[in-house]
């Protein structure tokens, strides 16, 4: 009886022990749709299963709008255990502020620099030679998505470019479908844009423009055949008439709309309905005619705290984060790419192995905010949601203030 009250004792004492170092951990983030809960969900089932919990702090909307709440909480003596941006340079100057913790040591620890692929993804996330914030995937814009079914219940076969796809635009609103779904989100057009610019005039012109600031490129006689094209993505999203992305996505998965420009998100949308890539849908990487991918995505970072609970739970979260099995099964439910090569993805579907095939072949871009500062393109958003509501806005004159706000950005 004494060996078994001393045995109840020592149980009880290694719970204890176990229950105080568990911590909760705030990670604040805006995937708030079905796809994206769904993948999220991976995220803190890992987490928790090292004994801290995840306090979940998702803010409804996009990036555009959690992002300015995350900033000020930080600056503000609020933070959180965690928080989501694009990595890029958004959270720079938090950084330089000396707000964000530095990973450096963890990362030297897990190896990222041996396992992260393409190596331009860590260097987003590196200042000054110290590294910030943790890669979990790459996400790529450069896709148009096709509802096959409105296509071939209209005696049209499904396009395989951005020029069959807007040829079988009057036959589709002859049947009443909307061509392209496009929602409101201030994003959401410059990212219709910039796609169209990567196909239309290529990845290089692309580069040399958002990265190099090339105005006289962005304003000369071959970008015209971009903004040509987005004045006809405009008029064939003109009764779309919804703000969210993933309300546009919708629009696509019941055939109330043929097509979207957007990114590989879009897959866990198609995914929790139940959509099959290759039957039910398909999927243009580069809108079939220049096929990259671009290597922006999401990161965390993780806010200086003087807690030293606090602390150790967001060195368990990085880890997590990028550990095999995490990033399989994240990545699976996001529509994303893990940042991982050594993973096993043999559950890809048709459209995650069109990207992973570009990828490996090393047909990749970067992203607009490893390239320009937030505030240029903010910019550079705020022109496109007025270009894409105002049918009276040339593409001359779109191009014309394009072209300004390239030659003074950063």
């Amino acid at each position: 009886m004494k060996s078994l009250r001393a045995f109840f004792a020592a149980t009880t004492a290694v719970c204890a022990a176990g229950a105080a170092q568990a911590t909760d951990l705030e990670v604040t983030h805006w995937w708030t749709s079905g796809g994206e809960a769904a993948a999220v969900a991976e995220f803190a089932k890992a987490f928790d299963a090292t004994g801290n919990k995840w306090v979940d702090g998702a803010i409804a909307g996009s990036g555009g709008t959690a992002r300015p709440i995350m900033i000020s909480r930080i600056t503000g003596g609020d933070p959180m255990g965690a928080t989501q941006f694009n990595h890029g340079r958004q959270a720079e100057e938090l950084v330089e502020a000396g707000l964000m913790r530095d990973l450096t040591d963890i990362a030297k620890e897990e190896a990222w620099q041996e396992i992260v692929r393409p190596a331009s993804l860590l260097e987003s996330c590196t200042l000054d030679g110290r590294i910030y914030c943790v890669p979990v995937n790459i996400h790529s814009q450069q896709w148009l998505w096709l509802n096959n079914a409105v296509f071939e219940d209209n005696g049209l076969d499904v396009p395989a470019t951005w020029d069959d796809f807007v040829a079988a635009a009057p036959k589709l609103e002859e049947a009443g479908v909307i061509p392209l779904a496009m929602g409101q989100q201030p994003w959401q057009t410059t990212l219709a844009f910039q796609v169209l610019l990567v196909a239309l005039a290529g990845p290089d012109a692309y580069t040399k423009i958002f990265g190099d600031k090339d105005a006289e490129l962005a304003g000369g006689a071959d970008m015209a055949k971009v903004f040509q094209a987005a004045a006809t993505a405009r008029d064939m999203a003109k009764d779309s008439n919804v703000q969210n992305w993933n309300d546009a996505t919708t629009m696509v998965i019941t055939g109330k709309a043929a097509g979207q420009i957007m990114g590989d998100w879009a897959q866990g949308e198609f995914a929790v309905a139940n959509k099959v890539a290759g039957k039910d849908y398909s999927c243009l990487p580069g809108l079939g005619v220049n096929k990259v991918i671009q290597t922006g995505g999401d990161a965390f970072y993780f806010p200086k705290v003087d807690d030293p609970e606090i602390t150790a739970a967001q060195g368990e979260l990085a880890k997590v984060m990028l550990s095999p099995d995490t990033q399989v099964a994240f990545n699976l439910k996001k529509g994303s790419l893990p940042v991982r090569g050594d993973v096993n993805l043999e559950a890809a579907n048709d459209c995650m192995r069109k990207g992973l095939d570009i990828l490996s072949e090393g047909a990749i871009i970067q992203a607009p905010d490893q390239l320009m500062s937030a505030d240029s393109l903010t910019q550079v958003n705020d022109l496109f949601v007025e270009f894409f509501n105002d049918p009276s806005m040339s593409a001359e004159d779109v191009q014309k203030q394009f072209a300004s706000i390239v030659a003074s950005a950063d």
